[in-house]
């Protein structure tokens, strides 16, 4: 077994100035302590407080030191949501045990070859990952556990059967250099990456969240999926800092809505497409959402127009962040103080160097586009086994301060807030000249009979790359009429080529579109 975090690369982060770290095991003790009957975990009509979530945390840990499972090793979850799963990730993270939260989206082969990749010895999981596994080739060995109230496989042991009932786990000193999570990249991009997060980096995070409001009177709503760092991000904070979580295994609007109203929530981490969905409820007026101090956004393009109508119809602060699993550097902006600067992502959180760099990885001059680089104390080990791909993604500068970089490429302001252009990779290079799709989206929102729009360069003879726009229709869309209505608003080098109508655009769990799959799916020669 594969000990982490990586040797070789950087493994410790700076612990906050605000006192000596603390594992989230530890903080879960003392709310239990404090506050054995407060509310930590909701999910539909069942409710664990503080005693019960320690008491089943020890459980899990005493059941994987029972079964050999030593720290820093690793253990693997591929469910939907639930209590157990939040029982068994904070249960692993007492034992010092690292927990790669996996997708259910996943391919049968790809899941393999995380399963793979991390070495886990156990995988929690559920009746639809099993039916996954079925289509897998060469999956490894691991105990298969299934936590929930539904029968278990013939593979698979019970969760209650396999909880360790009689003895209480070995106490385990947590290092804030050890691996909290491995966090596998979505894969759009080619095979996912196994992403290192450390303790220190959560423990960043919790910090974080108590200048947002987290706290024991704090009612967050996760409605996101659980192996995402985009949950996580709200979910430890929440837990960390004693407050109550309501956990929803998918989203819909209406039921959001309604949940929101019934337990009071303080806090949210909602994606872009789910505020779209939301504020175009036709009844979300309707609901009391008074109870709301702030809501977050990240991990895709936030529409400026979209930010306006939160911060106008829905009460409580809005708070955007950029930045990557894997860490660096983040931008926040507070939207609901800053709502002249809603076309940016923000200025760069306390204590977060970002900066930007050229094609030569040297650094650009005020006003000027460059790629996107930061440097924290929120940052990943490396990329789990792959120290190649680990110095890839890394950028140093003149004195050896180590950075992560983005791939995406943005420019800051004279009031110091970063505006993106778009994803290094997704620029397109048309006859020489540099075309952001991200523009050329801009241009296709405003037509009436669009409702959602992506561009992405395909391969040209006479260009090398061209714009191709896919649109999804709001109305009656025909699409030579939205493209020379486009092409008219457009610069002569960024006119589209072509534009296509699709039902819909595809996108990851968490809503990133997933431009790939558009552009591989593009056959034409233009």
């Amino acid at each position: 077994m594969t000990s982490l975090p990586i040797p070789g690369t950087a493994t410790t982060s700076p612990v906050s100035p605000d006192g000596d770290f603390v594992s989230i095991g530890e903080m879960v003790a003392q709310h239990a302590a404090r506050a054995p009957d407060h509310a930590a975990l909701l999910a539909g009509a069942r409710r664990i407080d503080y005693a019960e979530l320690d008491r089943a945390m020890d459980q899990v840990a005493a059941s994987l030191q029972r079964d050999g499972v030593q720290p820093r090793q690793c253990i693997a979850i591929c469910a939907a949501g639930s209590i157990e799963y939040v029982v068994t990730f904070l249960g692993a993270l007492r034992a010092g045990v690292t927990v790669a939260p996996l997708a259910p989206s996943s391919t049968p082969d790809s899941l393999a070859a995380m399963l793979r990749d991390c070495e886990a010895t156990h995988l929690f999981l559920d009746g639809a990952t099993e039916a996954l596994l079925a289509g897998a080739r060469d999956v490894p060995s691991f105990r298969r556990i299934w936590p929930g109230a539904e029968a278990a496989s013939a593979n698979a042991t019970r969760w209650d059967d396999w909880l360790e009932h009689g003895r209480a786990p070995q106490k385990v000193q947590v290092d804030p250099a050890w691996a909290f999570n491995i966090i596998y990249s979505s894969g759009t991009t080619g095979t996912p990456k196994g992403i290192v997060q450390p303790h220190s980096m959560r423990w960043v995070h919790i910090q974080r969240g108590a200048g947002n409001g987290y706290g024991p009177d704090a009612i967050a709503i996760l409605s996101t999926p659980l192996y995402s760092n985009t949950t996580l991000v709200s979910l430890f904070p929440a837990i960390g800092l004693g407050g109550t979580v309501a956990i929803m295994p998918k989203f819909d609007a209406t039921a959001f809505l309604e949940l929101a109203q019934e337990i009071r929530a303080t806090h949210a981490m909602l994606v872009p497409v789910q505020y779209r969905r939301l504020m175009s409820h036709p009844g979300f007026d309707s609901y009391d959402l008074s109870s709301f101090q702030m809501k977050f956004s990240t991990s895709a393009p936030f529409a400026a127009d979209l930010k306006a109508d939160v911060l106008k119809r829905w009460p409580g602060g809005l708070a955007e962040y950029y930045g990557m699993t894997e860490g660096g550097g983040t931008c926040i902006l507070r939207a609901h103080e800053h709502p002249g600067k809603l076309h940016t992502v923000g200025q760069p959180a306390p204590g977060h160097d970002i900066r930007l760099i050229d094609e030569d990885g040297r650094e650009v001059g005020p006003g000027e586009t460059g790629e996107v680089v930061g440097h924290s104390g929120a940052m990943m080990s490396g990329y789990f086994k792959q120290h190649e791909k680990t110095a890839e993604a890394e950028w140093h500068d003149l004195s050896g301060k180590r950075f992560i970089r983005t791939g995406d490429l943005g420019r800051f302001d004279e009031d110091g807030f970063l505006t993106l252009f778009d994803r290094k990779k997704d620029m397109i290079i048309s006859g020489g000249f540099n075309i952001y799709p991200t523009d050329l989206e801009a241009v296709l929102q405003q037509h009436p009979a669009v409702a959602e729009a992506a561009v992405v360069g395909v391969a040209s003879e006479k260009w090398g790359e061209t714009p191709v726009a896919f649109v999804v229709a709001a109305a009656d869309g025909d699409a030579a009429a939205i493209m020379a209505w486009a092409n008219e608003k457009l610069g002569k080098m960024q006119r589209l080529a072509a534009v296509r109508i699709v039902p819909a655009l595809p996108r990851s769990p968490i809503g990133k579109v997933l431009k790939r799959e558009l552009r591989d799916g593009f056959r034409e020669r233009l």
